[in-house]
């Protein structure tokens, strides 16, 4: 049967959202960058397609077409005095991909797109189309409550085919993959030792801007015509056979095929082009992930063979599960930054955005939200357990190392990891002296996880907030205070509902013997675990707690108003 094409160019399977608040709206990969400065950005199914999308497809297209900017200086000019693409961009575009339109066809019969055509096993064997949806249960692949099982059929629409199927190149499970007929390392049908997609090895971190043209312009880092590389679908047909190598360029990276995958379009009985059937086997293969890698941070670590002349291993910084954005600032707002946990490098990205402010091409009260991505993986990367995604406002002038805005940031993500670790400990305290052992830290859910919970909308307005301020050290120093104190008011909340929940033995508490770490005897009680834990907090917080001290002075000398011990934030920082 003569199933229709389905051009990517023209057909609308990108659902993007416009600036003016409408409903969102179905283009091609053509009118969509066309006008880009029309719409806020692109609405996915799944999070994790955004990354895929944008790699695979939509900025390949724009470097190519019209050029990745070779200097900061091209890159700022074509971010902030365009506001959209200029009319010869939006014609260089049009003629790009009038000319490899026939590469962009979904179902093409000589070089389907991100495919390979006529892929088969040997017994022609297909998978359901679940296979390619990291959210179906597939196989081992069940995700928890999930409503379908395996052999319930899954019919996907082309647009949603497209977006699973560079969603599968960038993100896909690793071990045992479908052998098939071309392949020469196949054994026994199969393929082993598959790793996960490309980005399933990193910490994903994309800034966004106000427009999709200015996020498409903020991902496209500065990179020389000579390391450019070229995307997938001007390299030839792809074959079933595969090779481990090193990526040839920026966008060779970026359309990496991970996979080799055949989809297999059929009508249903209203007429309507669907997709039910796939195959997937083993693709490409990295060799060494690049150093231009321009989506991910970085930490550096202690090589792993120990000589004088070894060098710290830097290795992409993946994102912690249950653990928002802002708690990762550390790596986020510097281009290098030493700490107790090791040294940690930003993405190039951020970096480059902290030039464009340094160099005024952008103003310190530009709105920059940086989205951060990850896919947890379980049993041998073989299966999908969680998905991360996370969005914070960025100040710009917090990625500058010497600014005011820089350390306060730092601070208040420090200080809300003390005062969960505070709560812990208080926590602790009163069972040992219930007679009880502390959570571990590895079983359970500890207090300072809610707290943290609960802090979480507040270091988001924090952030908004330090953005507002700009360079106003006088607003910058309310906002620290203004955020103690309701980091103050939110901890002992916290606090307050372990001491409530104190049995009555706890008064007289009880004494352990320490022999194993001090080598003394170790009394607990509750009285004592709230002055540790009020000495604690007034530590982490001294803001707060000066405040406090001058509050009480002041009613005692009878010279002031009667003050609050905890004054409302000031309207810079209205929480």
């Amino acid at each position: 049967m003569c199933v229709p094409g389905y051009n990517l160019v023209d057909e609308p399977w990108l659902t993007v959202r416009p600036v003016d608040g409408g409903p969102p709206v179905e283009l091609g990969i053509a009118e969509a960058l066309a006008r880009a400065h029309e719409f806020e950005g692109i609405v996915v199914e799944f999070s994790t397609q955004l990354p895929a999308l944008l790699r695979q497809v939509l900025l390949p297209v724009v470097a190519h077409a019209t050029g990745a900017p070779e200097t900061l200086r091209v890159k700022g000019e074509r971010l902030t005095q365009n506001g959209g693409f200029a009319e010869s961009e939006r014609k260089r575009l049009q003629f790009y991909l009038d000319e490899h339109r026939a590469k962009f066809d979904l179902f093409g019969q000589a070089a389907p797109f991100a495919q390979v055509a006529g892929l088969r096993t040997a017994k022609d064997e297909t998978k359901g189309s679940a296979t390619l949806v990291a959210t179906a249960a597939s196989g081992n692949n069940v995700p928890l409550f999930a409503s379908r099982t395996d052999a319930d059929p899954l019919d996907l629409t082309p647009a949603q085919a497209a977006h699973w199927l560079v969603h599968a190149h960038c993100w896909d499970t690793a071990a045992i993959k479908t052998g098939v007929v071309g392949d020469d390392q196949v054994k026994a049908g199969k393929t082993t030792g598959n790793p996960t997609g490309p980005l399933g090895q990193l910490g994903v971190i994309v800034p966004t801007g106000r427009t999709l043209y200015e996020t498409l312009l903020l991902n496209l880092p500065v990179t020389p015509p000579s390391v450019l590389g070229t995307p997938q679908w001007t390299r030839g047909p792809h074959g079933p056979s595969w090779t481990a190598r090193a990526a040839e360029g920026l966008l060779d990276l970026w359309t990496w095929q991970a996979r080799r995958i055949r989809l297999i379009p059929h009508q249903n009985d209203a007429g309507q082009l669907r997709v039910a059937r796939v195959v997937i086997s083993a693709g490409d293969r990295l060799t060494r992930l690049p150093e231009q890698e321009p989506h991910t941070a970085w930490t550096f670590t202690a090589p792993v063979k120990k000589s004088v002349s070894a060098l710290p291993e830097r290795r992409p910084r993946r994102h912690t599960q249950g653990k928002a954005a802002w708690r990762g600032l550390d790596a986020l707002l510097a281009p290098t930054r030493q700490s107790a946990d090791g040294a940690f490098e930003t993405s190039v990205l951020l970096d480059e955005v902290s030039g464009l402010q340094e160099s005024g091409k952008l103003g310190a009260d530009y709105p920059l939200q940086v989205e951060t991505f990850g896919v947890v993986y379980g049993t041998q990367s073989a299966v999908v357990e969680d998905v991360i995604h996370d969005a914070i406002p960025l100040p710009l002038l917090a990625l500058h190392q010497d600014s005011e805005a820089h350390q306060l940031l730092l601070d208040a993500a420090e200080q809300a990891e003390l005062l969960a670790r505070a709560v812990n400990n208080l926590s602790a305290d009163l069972r040992r002296a219930a007679g009880t052992d502390p959570i571990p830290w590895d079983k359970g859910q500890r207090p300072g996880d809610l707290l943290l919970h609960s802090l979480d909308p507040l270091v988001r307005r924090l952030l908004a907030g330090v953005r507002d301020a700009g360079d106003d050290e006088d607003v910058l120093e309310r906002g620290r205070l203004a955020w103690e104190q309701v980091a103050h008011r939110h901890v002992w909340e916290a606090a307050n509902t372990l001491l409530l929940a104190a049995p009555a033995t706890t008064f007289g508490g009880r004494t352990l013997d320490q022999s194993g770490t001090s080598g003394r005897a170790q009394t607990y009680r509750l009285g004592t675990a709230g002055a540790n834990f009020r000495r604690q907090v007034d530590e982490i917080l001294p803001r707060h707690a000066d405040a406090v001290r001058q509050a009480a002075a002041a009613r005692e000398a009878g010279t002031g108003p009667d003050l609050n011990p905890e004054p409302a934030p000031g309207a810079d920082f209205d929480y």
